[in-house]
């Protein structure tokens, strides 16, 4: 994609866009059902303590992890495939810097076409949004705990482990979410822009900070 933005004649292959769309699907649905799993795994060692060993042993964190990467490859896949089996008839000109699944669309040949894609799309944001409430309820459930701690750093340190987490889904998920939803009549290649940069450029940069650093 960099390669692309910063040529002077940028054009991709379609071998390249579809590596896109793949690797950007595929990530984007792993981080979010890796931070659920991270969710529960919280939720399970701060308020289920005693059970953690029972619920959470190292092998269950990692058939958990491994189910998730496995879930996500076939589900990018599955998207990848959908997409390029659709004929596209309106150009081969995309106000994007990378190939994704919208601004494909708008290139696509009938409605059937589209509408096939759009089921995929919904199924995208419903997957998107069981993960956020379930992240959500993890979350209020540790900080009803948190709460409970005596020591006003003790909660401190908790509230600014977790917070920052909390913000960068609800980042990655809601301008996900108007990416795929947006009605037409609101679509411009400015607004676009921004909202693919906020969804596929902030997070990646805040991941390591955030999961590593903190």
């Amino acid at each position: 994609s960099m390669s692309s933005s910063l040529s002077t004649v940028p054009h991709v292959q379609a071998l390249g866009c579809a590596s896109q769309l793949f690797f950007l699907v595929f990530c984007a649905v792993t981080e979010f059902s890796l931070l659920t799993v991270m969710a529960y795994n919280r939720y399970v060692a701060i308020c289920q303590p005693l059970h953690y060993g029972t619920l959470l042993g190292s092998r269950a964190c990692a058939h958990m992890a491994a189910a998730a990467w496995c879930f996500c490859f076939l589900y990018a896949l599955l998207h990848t495939v959908n997409m390029f089996s659709i004929p596209l008839c309106k150009g081969n000109t995309m106000d994007q810097f990378f190939c994704e699944i919208p601004q494909i669309l708008k290139l696509s040949f009938s409605d059937t076409d589209y509408l096939r894609e759009a089921g995929l799309l919904m199924v995208s944001v419903l997957f998107a949004f069981v993960c956020f409430a379930f992240i959500v309820f993890s979350y209020v459930q540790i900080f009803r705990m948190v709460l409970r701690i005596p020591s006003e750093q003790g909660r401190h340190k908790a509230f600014s482990t977790c917070l920052p987490h909390l913000a960068v889904v609800s980042l990655v998920i809601s301008t996900s979410i108007v990416a795929a939803l947006k009605p037409p009549s609101i679509s411009s290649p400015s607004l676009d822009l921004v909202v693919a940069v906020l969804y596929s450029v902030v997070p990646p940069a805040l991941n390591p900070i955030i999961c590593s650093l903190r």
